[in-house]
């Protein structure tokens, strides 16, 4: 099978049996990440993971202008629609869920985006420290929560 028709497949099957058990990084059941556009490495809304995600899609974060063009600079344009990836084109504001490791990058790098922490799956601790993690926490209290 083709990595795209695995892909297709992989959503029914991975997020329905790993949802309702997954956790974020502060303990608590893992939220909606955004559904507009929709997110996720199985297009779930949710930052789920499994062993087919090497990337580790984990965090869930709020896009900036500086992190966007970050990425491009890096080889990874989040900003041009993808149709044939079921990929919208993200702008400022848009929350997707990254691969942990380019998030680190970003941090490194000084261009982060905030992080939602309730909707930030628990396996990107593996690769960020959670006190790192919590000062980009971003406030979702504002009613704009995808």
């Amino acid at each position: 099978a083709s990595v795209s028709s695995t892909f297709k497949l992989a959503p029914k099957f991975f997020s329905n049996t790993m949802q309702s058990a997954a956790k974020n990084v502060l303990g608590g059941a893992l939220q909606c990440c955004c559904n507009s556009p929709k997110t996720g490495f199985y297009r779930d809304g949710f930052c789920n993971t499994s062993p087919l995600d090497f990337g580790s899609h984990t965090v869930c974060a709020v896009m900036t202008n500086d992190f966007l063009n970050f990425s491009r600079r890096r080889g990874n344009d989040l900003m041009t629609p993808r149709p044939e990836f079921d990929f919208p084109g993200l702008k400022a504001g848009d929350k997707w869920c990254l691969c942990a490791q380019r998030w680190l990058e970003a941090h490194e790098n000084g261009c982060a985006p905030a992080v939602d922490l309730d909707a930030t799956h628990e396996k990107a601790l593996d690769v960020i420290p959670k006190e790192v993690l919590l000062e980009y926490e971003f406030d979702t209290s504002n009613g704009n929560n995808n």
